[in-house]
């Protein structure tokens, strides 16, 4: 009788709780999508950077977005290897997955957060030959966590201005490190899609 009465006592209270199972994402899904430019700038080498690139990605219920960025150096930044005709100067780059959470982007201005988890390479090109990679070019891991503020501009164009740090490591070149390449960065994107 005290077995029937505790099985009884245990269906009641697990049924409950069976039915209301907790999802992050739950009913209908809604669907967007953006892409656009994107610049960064920050100390590469010890020396003023800007980085100019693209991202774009699937937004999902108008909070989490996937998607994919890539990002390349368009200044002249020293390397710190010299060539037999003068300065040799970086050139370096980047991109990978990234994946964000907007809070609130139906605000004037919201916040948002983001990461990108990806792979780039570093070389450098002799000031006489300012194209191509030399043979000694390396690649690395990047991860560059970011904070951004967001302003709808229109329905269709955002307008996001934030800062990021880039983590880099595996860089084994003359030309620099993976302390030259890491560091704090702002980010200015320029969006455009359906939100």
């Amino acid at each position: 009788m005290k077995t029937s009465i505790l099985a009884l006592l245990f269906c009641l209270v697990t049924l409950p709780l069976i039915a209301q199972e907790e999802t992050l994402v739950s009913g209908e899904i809604e669907s967007g999508g953006f892409g656009g430019p994107v610049v960064k700038f920050g100390s590469i080498n010890g020396e003023a950077g800007i980085l100019v690139g693209g991202r774009g990605g699937w937004i999902i219920n108008h909070t989490f977005i996937l998607g994919g960025g890539g990002y390349g150096l368009t200044n002249d930044v020293k390397a710190k290897v010299l060539g037999p005709s003068g300065e040799r100067y970086l050139n370096f780059g980047y991109g990978g997955f990234e994946i964000e959470y907007i809070a609130a982007s139906d605000k004037l201005l919201h916040f948002s957060v983001m990461t990108l988890i990806g792979g780039g390479g570093v070389g450098w090109k002799d000031e006489s030959i300012r194209s191509g990679m030399n043979s000694d070019s390396d690649t690395f891991f990047v991860l560059e966590p970011a904070a951004q503020v967001n302003l709808n501009v229109t329905k269709y164009f955002r307008i996001s201005a934030g800062v990021s740090y880039r983590y880099i490591t595996g860089v084994n070149s003359p030309a620099t490190t993976n302390a030259n390449l890491s560091g704090p960065m702002g980010v200015l994107t320029f969006r455009f899609g359906n939100f």
